[in-house]
Formats: structure tokens, C-alpha cells, sequence
């Protein structure tokens, strides 16, 4: 998107779905509502809408009010905001809301995992995004034409996608800055008790340094050729060779710094994304396995069973409950969920 593009930007529609994660969107407008305040005028406005209107639950019990989608006659970008359950709670309403807006040429936007709700309408065909990390495994494979990436959030032409968290207000201080100027930038950060403002090439979740609590070089190189071979594993001696270290060493350096062996540790990531796919996406037990270096459904079963104590197929199985039957929070009250 063009500097003069982004000046342009004024009027900011958010479509949220069921179960939004509030402090993603909170992160998107209060950047808007600081830039008025600072300025002094209205510079930016926004409008919430659903298909129907009405009130839309977050994923923390709260609700906001929406307008009927419909009655937004004029908008400069829509953003569709996501959280929990998305694939369950993005309606062909939603959908169709989608593409109205497409074919009326105003650009769209995500926040969260609302990255799927574009996918699934066809309006990211051909275009570079982004998206919660807990999803990406699941969307690169039901997806294919459209490239996920790592980054807190993507603009790709007339397309903004953003990550969850605190990354909207990012996202959004890099989306106005054309308009209100560094300097404003710099106040609306500082009022906010943001020391640094991450560009368009920070990449999301924890780096590894954080992560594993120890910065060596080696144990990366090795860790990063392990996520980048999931499906077709290396062996010990592979890992090895390509990280130039004996076998030894390589033993030694897991224990060391993880505790584990590195053929522990490779399981646990391939765990992990095939968790991520069996959670998130239609694909069958079988396609999964393939997919997370598996030679047997009978050996994933068990090394899944062992890692979450549920079997792959009694997992899916409880994916597929309906939505309904998930309890929801009364006035008052909270649920232990994933926000």
C-alpha cells in the first residue's frame, strides 16, 4: 500500500466475530482514539458491524455493539477481527459480508486469527500475510495459495493482516504514520508506555533466546534445521553433520541446555505441529501423520497419547463438538479459555 494510500485512511471498520480476543482490537482503536485526542480533532473514526447487528461476545464474556454490515455505506479498510474457535464461528454471512466489501474495492484488513475469515473467502489468493502463530501450520496446508509468514503483521497491496496480542497497536502506529507524522507517533507511543514501535519485519512469538533461556548459537542453528524438516525428519547424524559437530557434541549440547536429547526435542516439535493441524484444520489422521514425519498411524497414536494423554482420533473427535455445547460465560462470571 502506497504512503499516500495510508494518508488517505480515515474511516476504520472492524468486523468481529464470535469469541474476538479483545485486547487485539482494544490495541487497533485505542491508537485511533490517542491520535484524535493528541491532535486535538477527528482525524479517524471507526464503526463496528456484524451481518445482522447486535451484540458479538468476545472471548472474555464481555460484548460489544455492532451495526448491520449493511448500513456501512462508505469505509476506507475493514478489518475482521478474530480469536477462538474461528473456523467454527466464521458464518457464510460473514463470508459473503467479506467479499461485498471486496467487490466494492475498499481494502481488508485481519487482526488475530481473523486471517482465516479472508483466506476462506477467497480474498487472500496470491498475497503474503500474516496470522496468530498457533495457526500458521494449520492455514499453510488448507491454504496453499496464499503464503503465510512469521511477520507481526503484513501489508501486501490492499491487504493489512495483523497477529494478535499487543502486535495491532504495532501495526497500526506503522498504519497511520504517513498521516500524523513521526512525531505524533512518538507521543501516541509514549503515552502508552511503548518504548519501541516494531516495523513490518519483527517476527512474532518468543525468539528462541527467550524461549529456551540460554543464547547459544549452535543449539539454534540446530533447533531451526529441525523445524524446517518436519515432514521428512533428519536423523541424529544428519543434525550433526549440517550443524558441523560430532554426534557427541550434539548429545552434550541438549543436555546441557534443555535437558533432553535432540531426538526428544524433535519429537516434541513434531508433536506439536501435529497438534496444530489436527486441532485446526479438516485434514484426516493419516494426512497428518505423513505430514509430522510419522512412518505409522499406530506410532503417532502412541507417541500422541503419550504427549496429551488422548489419543489423535478421541481428540478430533472432541474438536467436533458442536459450538453450542461449549459453556459460556454468564454476566459476572469467567471460564478458564484461551484468549
Amino acid at each position: 500500500m502506497s504512503p499516500e494510500r495510508t494518508a488517505s485512511l480515515s474511516h476504520f471498520v472492524f468486523m468481529p466475530l464470535p469469541n474476538f480476543t479483545l485486547i487485539a482490537f482494544s490495541n487497533a482503536v485505542e491508537v485511533l482514539r490517542m491520535a484524535n485526542y493528541l491532535s486535538g480533532q477527528t482525524l479517524y473514526r471507526w464503526t463496528l458491524v456484524s451481518p445482522e447487528g447486535g451484540p458479538v461476545r468476545t472471548s472474555n464474556g464481555l460484548s460489544v455493539d455492532t451495526l448491520p454490515a449493511d448500513s456501512v455505506t462508505a469505509a476506507d479498510i475493514v478489518f475482521v477481527c478474530g480469536g477462538i474457535d474461528v473456523q467454527r464461528v466464521t458464518t457464510p454471512q460473514h463470508l459473503s459480508v467479506l467479499r461485498r466489501f471486496s467487490r466494492s474495492g475498499i481494502t481488508l484488513g485481519s487482526l488475530c486469527t481473523g486471517t482465516y475469515a479472508l483466506a476462506r473467502a477467497g480474498l487472500l489468493s496470491g498475497y503474503a500475510c500474516s496470522i496468530h502463530w498457533e495457526n500458521l501450520s494449520a492455514l499453510r496446508e488448507e491454504f496453499p495459495g496464499t503464503r503465510f509468514l512469521k511477520e507481526l503483521f503484513v501489508i501486501d497491496r490492499d491487504r493489512v493482516t495483523c497477529t494478535g496480542g499487543i502486535a495491532p497497536l504495532d501495526m497500526m502506529l506503522n498504519l497511520i504514520a504517513a498521516r500524523v507524522g513521526t512525531a505524533r507517533i512518538t507521543q501516541i507511543a509514549e503515552q502508552f508506555v511503548v518504548e519501541h514501535v516494531r516495523d513490518p519485519n519483527a517476527q512474532q512469538r518468543m525468539p528462541l533466546v527467550a524461549r529456551l533461556g540460554c543464547a547459544n548459537k549452535s543449539l539454534f542453528e540446530v533447533i531451526a534445521l529441525m523445524e524446517n524438516n518436519i515432514e521428512e525428519p533428519l536423523s541424529r547424524e544428519e543434525l550433526a553433520r549440517l550443524a558441523g559437530m560430532s554426534q557427541r557434541q550434539l548429545q552434550r549440547l541438549f543436555r546441557e541446555h534443555l535437558g533432553m536429547t535432540p531426538t526428544h526435542y524433535y519429537l516434541t516439535l513434531r508433536l506439536r505441529r501435529s497438534r496444530e493441524l489436527l486441532l485446526q484444520t479438516d485434514m484426516s489422521i493419516m494426512h497428518i501423520t505423513m505430514a509430522c514425519g510419522f512412518q505409522s498411524a499406530c506410532h503417532f497414536s502412541k507417541s500422541y497419547r503419550d504427549a496429551y494423554g488422548s489419543a489423535p482420533t478421541r481428540e478430533r473427535r472432541r474438536q467436533a463438538a458442536p459450538l453450542e455445547e461449549t459453556p459460556q460465560p454468564q454476566p459476572g462470571e469467567t471460564l478458564d479459555a484461551a484468549a
